[in-house]
């Protein structure tokens, strides 16, 4: 397929073709019990759902019209908070008291599609997810007018748990470097502290009481001076002297995650000098012709090309304005659906470490396919350019 920019009619069918397969796919594999698994035949992923995923495939279902697909998926999260609320309780107290939390005692990245916690070794702890849910189910509702009534208590354990947790080392976004601090997981940390801070339910009541509404805010701004004072490195642009966001705080080097840091979370605001020099770095030192790495070091099936960081960096460039290049991205990504439609997480034509590929085959089998995270990602990136404003029936496919 080219990737040209679309120009014909038939070519954008085809584009808004597999939008509809991607929420298809989406719902054919969503749990009846509401959770989005990772992959439903990847080896290591099956059976798993993650916040972080789930949250960007309902943001994505979400802006496709698919209401009661994400409804069900908030449920789903929401048993998985209550059920340990009493957990993270004790985890804030004792941080308040000033005592080091081991990385034993905090909750899971990821859960079995019941909401139990899995048996398989992982590298647990990581924040992220947790903020994303939040911001997640903020934007739902506004977008839906969506009652967030139903939401309270699994709202304040997410605030509290984030509460007691945001300043430590945790792994980043590909379960790596837990020794470090990662801007792009502070980020959604404190765009759902954020969203819940200032989110209001049916009766006029602020969502959250006063008291964590105030702590949520608190840290939100701790977030911000923090990342400017640890997270930023010297840009290599035209102006080498512009600063961007770093891959963790002290690091030299970019991660294609960093993207979210602009849109959607505003970590740093679009448009600003910080912004732009990160967006061009990401582009200068991950994109290959439309396809994303996640970063340069990365040996997983070889470094790769992912296809949802794709759409994260063309979400940016349609927010900036710069349609040429999220369009760029789009057609990428089409071009390597498969005859199915079906997403993969990453594709093999150009890798970072080619000779590191056969052993992760080895390990786990073929690259995961489908990704619900791919196939999410391609639905708001389509909604950013257009293609999904046409079908008003889109509720029938939730």
């Amino acid at each position: 397929m080219s990737l040209a920019l679309p120009t014909t009619s038939e070519d954008l069918d085809r584009l808004r073709d597999l939008a509809r397969t991607s929420a298809e796919v989406i719902a054919q594999h969503q749990d009846s019990g509401g959770a989005y698994p990772a992959s439903p035949t990847f080896s290591a992923y099956q059976g798993y759902a993650w916040f972080r995923d789930g949250s960007f495939v309902a943001e994505g279902m979400s802006r496709y019209g698919a209401v009661e697909s994400v409804d069900r998926f908030h449920r789903w999260a929401v048993g998985v908070l209550t059920s340990r609320g009493e957990h993270v309780a004790d985890l804030l107290a004792r941080a308040d008291r000033g005592e080091q939390l081991p990385l034993t005692d905090m909750l899971p990245t990821r859960f079995l599609l019941d909401g139990a916690d899995g048996q398989d070794p992982w590298w647990d702890f990581q924040t992220d997810g947790y903020g994303m849910w939040l911001w997640q189910l903020v934007t739902h509702a506004e977008r839906h007018d969506r009652p967030l009534d139903p939401y309270r208590e699994a709202v304040a354990i997410a605030v509290d748990y984030l509460l007691a947790t945001w300043e430590l080392p945790c792994y980043d976004w590909w379960e790596e470097h837990v020794e470090e601090r990662h801007p792009s997981t502070l980020a959604p940390v404190r765009a759902g502290l954020l969203a819940v801070a200032g989110a209001r339910c049916a009766d006029g009541s602020p969502l959250l009481d006063d008291a964590r509404s105030a702590r949520a805010r608190e840290v939100a701004d701790a977030i911000s001076a923090l990342v400017r004072a640890d997270g930023m490195t010297s840009g290599r642009a035209s102006d080498p002297d512009a600063p961007h966001l770093a891959k963790w705080f002290g690091s030299g080097a970019v991660d294609a995650s960093l993207a979210a840091c602009v849109v959607p979370f505003g970590l740093v605001e679009p448009g600003s000098p910080v912004a732009e020099a990160t967006l061009d770095a990401v582009a200068r030192d991950l994109d290959v012709d439309g396809g994303v790495h996640r970063f340069r070091a990365d040996v997983f099936y070889g470094g790769g090309q992912w296809l949802l960081l794709s759409a994260l960096l063309g979400w940016n460039h349609a927010r900036a304005g710069r349609t040429d290049e999220a369009w760029r991205h789009l057609r990428w990504i089409a071009s390597h659906a498969g005859p199915d439609g079906q997403m993969p997480e990453q594709v093999p034509d150009h890798l970072m470490h080619p000779g590191s590929r056969d052993e992760w085959i080895e390990r786990w089998g073929p690259v995961a396919l489908p990704l619900l995270w791919s196939h999410g990602m391609y639905l708001i990136l389509a909604d950013e350019l257009g293609l999904l404003t046409t079908d008003p029936n889109t509720e029938q496919h939730s």
